[in-house]
């Protein structure tokens, strides 16, 4: 007997563990692990992953596996080992791990169908269900659920006159269209053709194109290039000549656009001596991580281009990986430029049809390189040649959710596995890869020079305290303003960064100092003068803007902090002449809005970006000469320890953006605090110094990189049942770690409540906890039915990115 191990998707802790199921015999010699499944759980059937095969199950009776969801296997050998390994790291479901590696499309979505059991049953039938079972014998359950029979269908499942079944769907669809293949020998065609008489021309017509094409082709296309009807090509089929079958097309994001080939640049002295360890690496298959710590415009993307070109050349893959959606337009374009249709691309901007249709390709070995956010990183290459991380530091790389993994550690693991090199790019490391290419952990490459040897762009400090003295209550200091002017009248380009979105950060009352907040979050909420409304950014509750203040009824309620849409206001009132395109969470949902934008302001038709994060990094527009950054202070006040981390990497990317090319660039900073070091390194756009000072206050706070930091979150919609819980835990923890380690807590989280529901956490600090892993994993098992049972929540995580 042929028995499979299959991880079902139910992600609790009983389920865990593989599961025995018989292949039947139609499937033997089919079934490899890495295939979905769809396996009968309990009562219901849901979909698996087949992880081994086996000869001898370890249960006397098993179910025989119900359905197969794939023909060849989704998760290569190599991905599965990857699912095991990140269960371990992150402490997830193994189930949660396969999940991750695969596209939304292939989540498997449930179905439940209501079936009547016999035609007696229908007799016994509540009145109101007797209608939906007139003429048929079984239904969707969304059909009802809504309706008010609703009652009436639970009386009747629970009598046992209905039957439910729950339907695995497959949602990844291809998109198909009709095409036709040739269904006749050559001869009997050519005899065919030479019989036809001059009426039927076009029939001759489609028959020889396809004798020229010889494969199978889209009907739609025959008559486009020939520009005839399908009635030609009908006939053909009805004659036997062709026959007709259905064609798997892609959704491509790209199809419209036209990319002029590129050709690789001459590489500075700089460049040169930066590739020559990587291309070695390439050639004599050696694994080494490469820190690529360069200037911003010194040109680490052509470094990126040649070594996966040599990549190619040996006939392997390659992984690129680009911080979320701000890159992909532009870096989408230099990619196609020089390897065309070898590109697939995977961002948050595809519908989840092109991100499949992308996926794809990738497994079918249609592309050999894959440009793309995090996940990109379990592209199901067999054959990787190199990856790279571009903007190494960015915190988009961490995933937040479970798993939640970073990209830097699986891209180093599969750089191990395969034996290739990992390149990690950045003109602001992170401190923790930094300090390892120090030690010789990383291998570190630099580059000190921008591309066509342009200086730094020179950077100003604003006080705005002294602006207020002076009695300018604008968002743009006289200097700023000054420069904007100049700018627009010379006819260059400004790109105008604020921290933040919305309109304004809050609303208070100027009498009692009353702040609106989420009633089920512990947050002020935030305006948004496109609809007038107050919203809260963590669980989307809105309401309406107060005209008084509820508590003491003044009038005086007033906006505060400035958000993307408050300084467009004031950009067209101060300068009318100005055009502005801004790019914010708002403006950009909408699918391709993030590139109509950006062509908007490349081609020069608007002389202003104003923008948040997403166009602080990667983008490069020739004109830009002045970069205005409005408020570099919100990122120092939040409590994390890598808020001065942030600012400088941040302050410094949007700093790059300016005097790339010919034209020298400028910068503005304006702060509220303008003697603080990250700030004032910045501005002189020195790494090294702002490393050093960084590392001595990390030392002194045991922070990473000297300590490791792990952080667990508690959280239920009863404040004392978190308290105590969070409580008994860091007790627990006290009494196994040894004294060397940090615990801090338990202590309410910096947001204490979120969607109605309590939040409190411990945070370790350790260097050396072997028995660490195995500590938490006893925990979440202890807790294990209060969380299924009382909706309590305990996420750890491990190496924690966000504080909050």
């Amino acid at each position: 007997m042929s028995v499979a191990s299959v991880i079902v998707d139910v992600a609790a802790k009983q389920t865990d563990r593989a599961f025995d199921y018989a292949v039947p015999d139609k499937w033997k010699g089919i079934i490899v692990p890495g295939m979905r499944v769809v396996v009968p759980f309990g009562p219901r059937k849901v979909q698996g992953f087949v992880v081994a095969l086996k000869e001898e199950a370890e249960v006397k009776r098993v179910k025989p596996i119900a359905d197969l969801l794939d023909l060849t296997p989704v998760l290569t050998p190599e991905l599965l080992e990857i699912g095991h390994w990140l269960t371990e790291k992150t402490l997830c479901f193994m189930i949660s791990a396969f999940q991750v590696m695969l596209p939304a499309a292939m989540k498997a979505k449930y179905d439940k169908e209501l079936s009547l059991l016999s035609k007696e049953a229908y007799e016994q039938l509540h009145e109101q269900v007797k209608p939906f079972f007139q003429s048929r014998s079984s239904l969707k359950w969304s059909e009802v659920e809504k309706t008010a029979a609703a009652p009436a269908f639970y009386r009747d499942i629970q009598k046992g006159l209905i039957e439910v079944v729950y339907v695995v769907k497959n949602k990844g669809n291809k998109k198909t269209a009709k095409g036709v293949k040739l269904n006749q020998s050559l001869e009997e065609i050519q005899q065919f053709m030479s019989e036809l008489n001059k009426q039927a021309e076009k029939q001759k017509q489609v028959l020889s194109f396809m004798l020229e094409r010889n494969e199978e082709v889209v009907i739609k296309e025959i008559a486009e290039d020939l520009q005839i009807t399908s009635a030609p090509i009908k006939a053909l089929i009805n004659k036997g000549l062709l026959a007709e079958m259905e064609i798997e097309i892609y959704r491509d994001p790209y199809q419209d656009r036209y990319f002029t080939p590129s050709k690789p640049f001459q590489l500075t002295d700089e460049q040169a001596e930066a590739i020559a360890p990587i291309l070695r690496d390439i050639e004599e298959n050696l694994h080494d991580v490469f820190l690529m710590y360069g200037v911003t415009g010194s040109g680490k993307t052509e470094v990126y281009l040649q070594s996966i070109d040599q990549v190619l050349k040996k006939g392997k893959e390659a992984i690129m990986l680009v911080p979320e959606i701000s890159l992909t337009p532009q870096m989408v374009k230099r990619f196609k430029e020089r390897f065309g249709s070898k590109v697939a691309v995977l961002h948050s901007g595809l519908s989840t049809g092109e991100k499949y249709d992308e996926w794809r390709k990738i497994q079918r070995k249609e592309v050999s390189v894959v440009v793309g956010a995090r996940s990109a990183v379990f592209a199901p290459f067999e054959n990787l040649g190199l990856l790279i991380i571009d903007e190494e530091h960015e915190t988009s790389y961490k995933q937040e959710e479970n798993p939640r993994y970073h990209a830097r550690d699986v891209a180093i693991y599969r750089g191990q596995h395969h034996q290739c090199p990992v390149i990690l790019g950045s003109a602001t490391p992170t401190l923790e890869s930094f300090a390892r290419a120090q030690k010789g952990v990383y291998k570190l490459l630099t580059l000190k020079q921008r591309m066509n040897k342009s200086s730094m762009p020179s950077v100003d400090i604003v006080d705005m305290r002294e602006e207020l003295r002076s009695g300018n209550r604008s968002m743009f200091s006289t200097l700023l303003f000054e420069k904007m002017k100049d700018r627009l009248e010379k006819g260059e380009q400004i790109v105008l960064f604020l921290n933040k979105r919305g309109h304004s950060s809050f609303v208070m009352c100027r009498d009692c100092g009353y702040v609106p907040t989420c009633e089920h979050c512990e947050i002020s909420l935030t305006y948004h003068r496109y609809q007038n409304k107050l919203k809260c950014h963590y669980c989307g509750h809105e309401e309406h803007v107060h005209t008084e203040c509820p508590e003491c009824h003044s009038e005086h309620i007033r906006f505060f902090g400035s958000g993307t849409q408050k300084v467009e206001e004031e950009l067209t009132k101060v300068l009318p002449e100005a055009r502005v395109v801004r790019m914010d969470v708002d403006t950009t949902s909408r699918k391709g809005a993030h590139e109509k934008l950006l062509n908007k302001f490349a081609s020069g038709e608007a002389q202003i970006l104003l923008g948040t994060q997403m166009i602080a990094k990667g983008l490069d527009f020739p004109n830009v000469t002045l970069v205005g950054v409005l408020t570099a202070d919100t990122m120092l006040n939040l409590p994390d320890f890598r808020a001065s981390e942030k600012t400088f990497q941040l302050l410094t990317q949007v700093s790059g953006r300016a005097g790339r090319h010919k034209l020298p660039g400028e910068v503005v900073i304006q702060t509220y605090t303008p003697e603080h070091y990250s700030i004032q390194l910045a501005s002189q756009h020195d790494y090294d110094a702002f490393y050093k000072q960084e590392m001595e206050i990390r030392k002194m706070h045991k922070y990473p990189p000297f300590f490791y930091l792990a952080l667990v979150t508690v959280s239920h919609e009863n404040i004392a049942k978190v308290v105590s819980v969070t409580d008994k835990i860091s007790q627990y923890l006290r009494q196994k770690l040894s004294p060397q380690t940090t615990i801090l807590g338990p202590v309410a989280s910096p947001i204490a409540k979120i969607k109605d529901r309590y939040r409190y956490q411990c945070m370790l600090k350790y260097k050396l906890e072997p028995s660490l892993i195995p500590l938490l994993k006893y925990i979440l098992e202890r807790y294990q039915a209060e969380m299924q049972k009382e909706n309590l929540t305990i996420t750890i995580d491990l190496n924690p990115y966000s504080m909050m």
